[in-house]
């Protein structure tokens, strides 16, 4: 006999769906455990629980890409004295001492600053270059 209603999860679900009789349910895939969450007033930690296993949030996809990210120790906060103290504060740019903008190699493409602030976000851990870059695309910039 049949199951009866509920969510029905693909053991192997198809990155696309195919046409007919070849289709397959696409709606499976790696998910992220639910997890309990303490200290919460009375009867919301075990709602909370229940809504992730009702709709559990998507897994990383590339779990090995997330290893290889490189080492997040040699990431300087903006708060941090430089570890460059030889290094003049015009390195880089076409202004001042030290070496040009041609320096960097970065592509022939003009950069902008909020295309050089959306990559320093990505690997800032103290999120200030991604407060700076949200404040400059608010104001049109």
């Amino acid at each position: 006999m049949a199951e009866q209603g509920g969510m029905r999860t693909p053991s192997n679900p198809a990155p696309v769906s195919g046409p007919g009789a070849l289709s397959q349910r696409t709606d499976g895939g790696p998910t992220q455990a639910a997890t309990y969450m303490s200290g919460l007033p009375y009867g919301q930690g075990q709602q909370n629980y229940d809504n992730q296993v009702a709709a559990p949030m998507a897994g990383n996809p590339y779990p090995q890409a997330s290893l290889n990210m490189g080492n997040m120790n040699d990431i300087v906060p903006l708060t941090e004295p430089t570890r460059r103290s030889a290094e003049t504060v015009t390195s880089g740019i076409d202004l001042g001492a030290g070496p040009g903008f041609a320096s960097l190699n970065l592509p022939k493409s003009e950069p902008t600053l909020l295309s050089i602030l959306s990559n320093i976000a990505q690997y800032d851990p103290s999120g200030d270059s991604e407060l700076i870059y949200r404040m400059l695309e608010d104001r049109g910039y």
